[in-house]
């Protein structure tokens, strides 16, 4: 795939990374500070009685009854799905200011802040994509933020030792840094950039065009709405492109214009509105197409993504003129996956059919047959993740028991080393002009903010392109990778985090957090705001689950539709783990994550809510029986399945974390996060179970929603936004785990 082109099954997901699940809190009850702020290991769990509470916050209840398959379900808190209803904003506002007032309160505030700011403020850099590259020469496309800027900024440089010059700085189109830029796209030239921005997180992306020369946007024939995700091809002569997009409102019936993605062609100079359709008519609402095109413009190839485990792809030959139409190049018989990298005279083509761990097959597009494909690498144990031609070689990333490893190979597939990275981590690919003399690698991990490694195929060296200086010292703290056995004998790995020196005494705090899902996997990754925890002798722990890629696909069946408890199970079999081996105690752990890792934790919560003493639940689906009749959730269907089926409704209602709340049962301490403007999970989710929680849950341990305002599901947040909701999730698992502030 091109440096830049986000493929749909990755930019579609309702992911908000497990790295990022500390995003903000939110109390309810009139809470006031524990006397003693920071408890001893007696006193910081306090037992509570599993007597019924009064809700903090007057919340009506509605009694909304229907069928499901016979199945009477009651919904007592409908109403609150409704976000524009002003009753809903009163309510929201009044557990908004309960939240901020409880969590303002705790001492250390202050001093957990500028850790944390300081932690964040780190800056950014991405890897560069070449384009126009002969000889040396050649624009060097990156995006880089600064310490200070609330957002990344797109450079451009000419030559690999060339100054840089801001193309896009999304700093200044708006405050507060709101305004982030969610895909960019150059030309085969380099000329011409299409880019995509958007506004408080809601990823409703306008694609512009820019002049690379002079750095101007072109006119407003240029600017084109709902260009969501938007995949991008240019044409060679850098005059027209391929490129999707949604419907306007009205245009679809009510609700719809979140689905219908297609494929369309724009002039350069002619009105979009008059784009011609290439692409999508008569297909699902829910098939979600991307395009790829050679970079000699004849072969432009249309992948369709169906969920997170069906690929279908099409083949268009433009030398057949203005009658070509495109004809299947692969469509499963059943789910599999097909990546496919469009080169003048070959595709590569990347899939799972009949190999869970993935293989490489060359492909000549004028022999697009089955039959006439040559594996050139053959699957292994190891978990292929990606693979580039650039230079004449095969640049391959692998998974390997959840790290990554990057291999180079000949165009037929023989080895030729690996590229050496600087720890156990995470890339995620290796991008380069794919006749160029020289491949890139960004990699991170836990204690590496972020490293661009450029290797030279002539020399074979590595050196460092760019890199972000750690704001702590890698050497003062251990990482391990451990096992824990499943409810059905599964081994599940898991990294451990901490300080060196911290006893295995079941005193420390501990935060566990996992994903689990959409083939996703979690991996070394620097998060700079743990370490505020982790300084303070806090262990972190990180689940590899099944629902992830970790493993391939064989991984990520087992822990979706039916399977879905799996994943739950792998979850408690590490805070078991956890516990056993005196790495910490039930009554010093919390359970973290976000969006499927927010069903992960009002599973856990709700299931076995004895194991944590707290929850930090952000951007979360929590009601698995509604939840595919909001925004973009009927592309989840086929990982997660339907109620509307009696059969997949019978799994969801089991464990539906809104649906098995049991009254006056003591649960954890929650903070429920979310954001207003979350255009993938709807926010309705946090607002129910906080809300049922609230008055259900028995004890006296807070449960806390913080509803953010302009923001969505994590991308393009600002830094100032992401310190004031870490200053508040690390506020709370302080208070819960019985943590002294820093400083």
């Amino acid at each position: 795939m091109r440096p830049l082109e986000r493929p749909a099954s990755r930019w579609l997901l309702p992911l908000l990374l497990v790295a990022m699940a500390c995003s903000g809190t939110n109390p309810p009850p009139p809470l006031s500070p524990p006397a003693d702020p920071h408890p001893s290991e007696a006193s910081s769990a306090p037992a509570s009685a599993p007597a019924r509470r009064e809700p903090p916050v007057p919340t009506r209840r509605e009694d909304v009854v229907e069928t499901l398959h016979g199945e009477e379900i009651h919904d007592p808190y409908r109403w609150l799905e409704d976000g524009e209803s002003a009753e809903v904003k009163a309510w929201q506002a009044a557990q908004n200011e309960r939240t901020g007032k409880a969590l303002s309160a705790l001492p250390g505030r202050a001093a957990l802040t500028r850790r944390i700011e300081s932690l964040l403020r780190i800056g950014h850099v991405g890897s560069p994509a070449v384009y126009g590259a002969k000889k040396g020469k050649g624009r060097y496309f990156s995006t880089r933020q600064a310490p200070s800027e609330d957002q990344p900024v797109l450079y451009v440089r000419d030559g690999v030792t060339g100054a840089d010059h801001k193309l896009v700085d999304p700093n200044t189109l708006g405050k507060d840094g709101l305004v982030s830029l969610d895909f960019w796209a150059p030309s085969w030239d380099g000329k011409k950039l299409a880019y995509g921005i958007s506004s408080g997180g809601d990823e409703q992306s306008t694609l512009h065009v820019m002049d690379v020369e002079t750095g101007k946007d072109l006119p407003e024939t240029e600017v084109i709405p709902r260009a969501r995700y938007a995949s991008v091809a240019w044409l060679p002569d850098g005059k027209s492109f391929y490129y999707t997009r949604f419907p306007q409102k009205g245009d679809v019936p009510d609700g719809e214009e979140h689905y219908h993605r297609k494929v369309y062609l724009h002039r350069i100079g002619e009105p979009w509105a008059k784009d011609a359709l290439v692409f999508g008519e008569g297909r699902a609402m829910t098939d979600s197409p991307s395009v790829s095109i050679s970079p000699n413009g004849r072969w432009l190839v249309a992948s369709v993504h169906m969920g997170w485990s069906r690929v279908e792809a099409y083949l268009l030959d433009h030398k057949a003129g203005p009658k070509a139409k495109f004809v299947p190049l692969v469509v499963p018989k059943e789910n599999a996956i097909y990546d496919v990298d469009v080169y003048d005279d070959f595709l590569l083509v990347r899939t799972n059919d009949g190999a869970p761990t993935y293989e490489l097959y060359r492909v000549d597009p004028q022999k697009p047959a089955r039959e006439h494909w040559k594996k050139i690498l053959p699957a292994t144990s190891d978990v292929l993740q990606t693979a580039t031609s650039i230079g004449g070689q095969i640049f391959a990333t692998y998974i390997v028991d959840a790290r990554s490893v990057v291999r180079r190979f000949s165009a037929t597939g023989e080895p030729k080393g690996e590229i050496p990275l600087p720890t156990m981590g995470t890339t995620g690919g290796v991008s380069g002009a794919w006749d160029g003399h020289e491949a890139f690698v960004g990699f991170t991990s836990f204690a590496v903010p972020g490293t661009i490694l450029r290797f030279d195929l002539a020399t074979e060296k590595v050196n460092t392109w760019a890199e972000i200086q750690p704001p702590v010292d890698a050497s003062e703290f251990v990482v391990t990778q451990e096992k824990a056995r499943s409810k059905d004998g599964t081994m599940v790995p898991y990294f451990l985090v901490h300080k060196k020196g911290v006893a295995r005494d079941g005193k420390a705090p501990a935060v566990l957090t996992g994903y689990g899902g959409f083939n996703i996997a979690q991996m070394p990754a620097f998060a700079g705001s743990r370490y505020v925890m982790l300084e303070q002798g806090g262990v972190l722990a990180v689940a590899n689950l099944r629902g992830g890629g970790e493993y391939g696909e064989a991984w990520h069946r087992a822990g979706m539709l039916g399977a879905k408890q799996n994943v739950f199970d792998d979850l408690y079999a590490v805070a078991e783990k956890l516990v056993a081996d005196g790495v910490t105690s039930s009554e010093r752990m919390a359970v973290m994550g976000g969006s499927n890792g927010g069903l992960l934790v009002g599973a856990a919560i709700t299931q076995r809510p004895e194991l944590f003493r707290a929850a930090v639940c952000a951007v979360p689906l929590l009601d698995m029986l509604r939840y595919h009749k909001f925004l973009i959730a009927k592309l989840w269907i086929p990982e997660y399945g339907s109620s509307e089926d009696p059969a997949q409704f019978e799994w969801l209602r089991a464990y539906s974390p809104y649906h098995n709340v049991k009254p006056g049962a003591a649960y954890p301490a929650v903070l429920f996060a979310t954001a207003e403007g979350d255009s993938r999970v709807d926010p309705l989710h946090a607002r129910k179970m906080a809300a049922l929680l609230q008055a259900e849950a028995g004890g006296d341990k807070p449960i806390l929603l913080r509803v953010e305002g302009k923001a969505g599901h994590g991308a393009g947040k600002p830094i100032s936004k992401k310190i004031e909701e870490a200053t508040d999730v690390y506020s709370f698992l302080f208070w819960q785990l019985g943590m002294r502030p820093p400083g």
